[in-house]
């Protein structure tokens, strides 16, 4: 299978073809090149033995771009109509889409920014220069780490880019919509997202991956590169509902400087197979990161979710809540880990994960993960693994509640406590009504 991407990499990176900056040209090159010796991981590597990528890596994969090159524009294929859905019915906010992984102005909406902002397109950033790409884009998300970002990187060609300078507060959400068609069925997409806070900034970011109608079997390969300056303030929301036939593997890169705050929610539902990993590293003293997020599994889906909390500087604190719900055949899989560097004094770190299991025949591999080598630490983890507890389904049944209703209502709370911790009102009663759909309550 590398043989073919290399194909599809010179066709893409050739002399004649290149897209992009001249420093950008060696940085792909140096990408394809880890990706080709490397390969796809199996299930001897043991950050991905339980999630065997073998569809994936026996898959006749068409780059999104070459294959819908020749039909009609992302306005033709998809309508706003199509986009209310994943909207959250606001038209004020800043709003960048994608249809199968390339840029759409025309379904696109940005309003008037505060002075100095950046809210485009890579596409369009990578063509008008400036020194922001050259001195954030590729600096995080290391190739090394996995064949999937170096994949990403080798075939970078658009996302978003949203720039905040310093001491500028976003007056509203940016919502980066990223919407698969059913003409996409057998292509793959690279979406790279770079998300810059200078000192003093303020942002919330929304990212979704969506499908329309249809059981289009695809493969979304995005990457998101996140740096938060001193006393900056950042909000990540990322939302996954692909097509259950699709793959969906992701990786969210996230440094975090002096005195910032980053705060993440993440929801999975969507795809047959999907992967996120979430590095988080605490780059200077008193930064904070608190991670949250639910995924849903049913049939047989299969989600999995790998965290890293870096704690390299004393006086961080980090706190990740992470819950799943867990129906049919479907399987999950949670890797959280806390690093504490010697240098690391005063750190607290608290990691939980929760899983609800409805069927006989789901299973959960959880595996929470501490590695500490300071000594004045306060760090925590914890994992369960269970069905509904008889004690409130005998009570909520014993006020007049069929078992069913009383099951799922039980199954709702369970969510809530973690979407609750979603700050942006409108994206929170989404997610809410998502999860009721989800389990049937009316």
């Amino acid at each position: 299978m590398s043989e073919v991407f290399l194909k599809d990499f010179e066709s893409f990176a050739g002399p004649s073809t290149a897209e992009g900056p001249e420093w950008l040209e060696p940085i792909r090159r140096e990408a394809m090149e880890q990706f080709a010796r490397k390969g796809f991981p199996t299930s001897r590597d043991e950050e991905w033995r339980f999630t065997p990528v073998t569809r994936i890596a026996q898959g006749t994969w068409q780059q999104a771009w070459t294959r819908l090159s020749g039909e009609e524009d992302g306005f033709g294929r998809v309508s706003p109509d199509d986009l209310d859905p994943f909207v959250f019915g606001q038209a004020d906010w800043s709003t960048l889409v994608f249809v199968d992984g390339e840029f759409s102005p025309e379904l696109s909406k940005v309003g008037i920014l505060p002075a100095g902002v950046q809210v485009t397109s890579l596409s369009g950033a990578l063509r008008n220069g400036g020194d922001l790409l050259e001195r954030h884009l590729t600096r995080y998300a290391a190739i090394e780490e996995s064949p999937f970002t170096a994949l990403n990187t080798a075939f970078l060609r658009d996302g978003g880019v949203i720039h905040v300078p310093a001491g500028v507060e976003m007056p509203v959400p940016i919502h980066l919509v990223y919407v698969t068609t059913p003409e996409a069925d057998g292509t793959v997409s690279h979406p790279r997202n770079l998300i810059v806070l200078e000192r003093n900034a303020r942002a919330s970011v929304v990212e979704s991956y969506v499908a329309l109608a249809g059981g289009a079997q695809y493969w979304t390969n995005p990457v998101t590169e996140i740096r938060t300056g001193p006393n900056s303030w950042l909000e990540h929301t990322r939302i996954q509902r692909e097509s259950e036939a699709a793959f969906h593997v992701a990786t969210t890169q996230v440094e975090v400087h002096r005195d910032s705050h980053y705060r993440s929610f993440s929801m999975a539902m969507g795809a047959a197979l999907a992967r996120h990993n979430l590095n988080v590293r605490l780059a200077d003293q008193s930064s904070e990161a608190l991670l949250y997020g639910l995924y849903l599994t049913r049939n047989e889906q299969l989600v999995d979710t790998h965290t890293t909390i870096y704690h390299d500087h004393p006086n961080c604190h980090s706190w990740e809540v992470y819950k799943g719900i867990l129906d049919g055949r479907s399987r999950a899989v949670f890797n959280g880990k806390v690093m504490v560097q010697p240098e690391a004094q005063k750190t607290n770190a608290k990691q939980t994960n929760r899983n609800l299991i409805l069927s006989d025949f789901a299973k959960v591999d959880t595996k929470p993960q501490l590695e500490i080598f300071a000594d004045d630490v306060k760090c925590t983890h914890g994992a369960t693994v269970g069905r509904l507890p008889e004690l409130p389904l005998f009570y909520a049944r014993s006020r007049g509640l069929p078992a069913a209703d009383a099951e799922r209502l039980l199954t709702y709370a369970f969510a809530a406590e973690v979407i609750e911790e979603v700050v942006l009102v409108p994206v929170r009663d989404e997610l809410e009504a998502l999860v009721r759909e989800r389990i049937a309550l009316r």
